[in-house]
């Protein structure tokens, strides 16, 4: 489970260094790919293969199932952290989510969203009433 929020910086190689709480679940590898609101989504392999092979079964005659299956794998990156904990971000990658230097990492349940620093700060604060107001259940039985 991933959980926090933290902010480290990318370097001038375009590397991320991933929160020391995270290392552990990414020792075995990671995926980054395209997520939504432009962030990067950074995936445990393991965790990965399930959606990859969950995402198989899906009917690839169904519009958008194709269209989220490109969304998703074609930008995908398969990463190994290095022993400082680094991933490389790719190129393309970066331009979708807007990374430049101050970056957001959040933990999110199973996986974890890379941002803009601003980015995210934008976001949060505009999604702080929706998430007080929240009368209904999200999550079923929380």
């Amino acid at each position: 489970m991933f959980l926090g929020t933290y902010n480290p910086r990318l370097d001038d190689k375009g590397r991320l260094t991933l929160p020391a709480k995270f290392r552990d679940q990414f020792a075995g590898g990671l995926v980054v790919t395209k997520g939504q609101e432009h962030c990067l989504y950074l995936w445990p392999r393991a965790t990965f293969e399930e959606m990859t092979a969950e995402a198989s079964r899906a009917p690839m005659t169904v519009k958008s199932v194709r269209d989220y299956a490109r969304a998703m794998f074609a930008g995908a990156s398969d990463e190994s952290p290095d022993k400082q904990g680094r991933i490389t971000v790719p190129p393309s990658l970066r331009d979708y989510a807007g990374l430049t230097r101050d970056v957001a990492v959040v933990g999110v349940l199973n996986r974890v969203e890379v941002w803009d620093a601003e980015r995210w700060a934008s976001y949060d604060e505009s999604n702080e009433q929706s998430f007080a107001e929240l009368s209904e259940e999200v999550f079923p039985g929380v």
